[in-house]
């Protein structure tokens, strides 16, 4: 099977505020990504992880190759989208239903009742439906992610990557959403990069687990062989948080 996203030799680095030296970030990291794959990231507070994402979504210049679908990718573009931490992604000034389409028309879709339907159709996903003419404002934190959500599965993009999009949610809300977005991942069958500093959170979601650590050096690169749904008590869970939890913190 080819792979959907090849990561080769990517390097970043910034320039130090007042200075004229850099900091290097990431220093020839190699990833290739299968699709359909759940690839959760995990590594300590600047290791490189969201400035990876950030490169492959084209947001940040860099040396290295960024390929989807075998064509090297040097910009943003609706075939990768990115959903943040950040629950202020939404353009406040429009509904729930114009946030949706608002990317959809960037893609040429004019058509208002098929814009309609598809952005219906997103928010049935995500169990908003009937929220349509809601502003931000008048939604919770993870009402929000869910329409940032909605807004990226619409949009059918080759790969999806998330920033920590739970770490600023009561574990309840954050527990929800996360079997929620396991059930979008299963039925439209999508790539996933999914950043996030919570072991069991990693092992709940991902198909495939990575440790970064500061450098962007890969090392662990493993599939997951807890079955879900995972609970600490899942056959094989203690060894494995074992594992992930020794290399995150070595």
């Amino acid at each position: 099977m080819s792979a959907i996203l090849e990561i080769r030799g990517l390097t970043k680095a910034f320039l130090n505020t007042g200075k004229k030296d850099k900091t290097e970030v990431l220093n020839n990291l190699n990833l290739s990504v299968e699709p359909s794959e759940f690839l959760c990231i995990l590594g300590p507070s600047g290791c490189g992880k969201t400035t990876m994402l950030r490169c492959v979504a084209g947001f940040e210049s860099y040396e290295g190759d960024v390929l989807v679908n075998g064509k090297l990718e040097t910009g943003p573009g609706t075939d990768r989208i990115m959903i943040f931490q950040d629950f202020n992604q939404l353009f406040p000034w429009k509904t729930v239903e114009k946030n949706i389409q608002y990317g959809l028309k960037l893609q040429g879709i004019k058509d208002k009742a098929e814009l309609k339907r598809i952005s219906d159709s997103a928010l049935k996903k995500v169990k908003l439906d009937g929220y349509q003419n809601f502003y931000p404002y008048q939604l919770s934190g993870g009402m929000k992610q869910r329409v940032a959500i909605a807004k990226a599965f619409a949009l059918k993009p080759s790969i999806i990557l998330m920033d920590e999009p739970f770490a600023a949610l009561d574990a309840m809300t954050r527990t929800k959403l996360q079997k929620e977005l396991m059930q979008l991942h299963e039925q439209e069958d999508c790539t996933i990069l999914f950043i996030t500093h919570n072991i069991l959170e990693a092992i709940s979601l991902g198909t495939r687990i990575i440790v970064l650590q500061t450098g962007g050096d890969i090392v662990v690169d493993k599939k997951n062989p807890i079955p879900k749904p995972v609970t600490p008590d899942s056959p094989g869970y203690g060894p494995f948080w074992t594992e992930l939890h020794n290399a995150l913190y070595a």
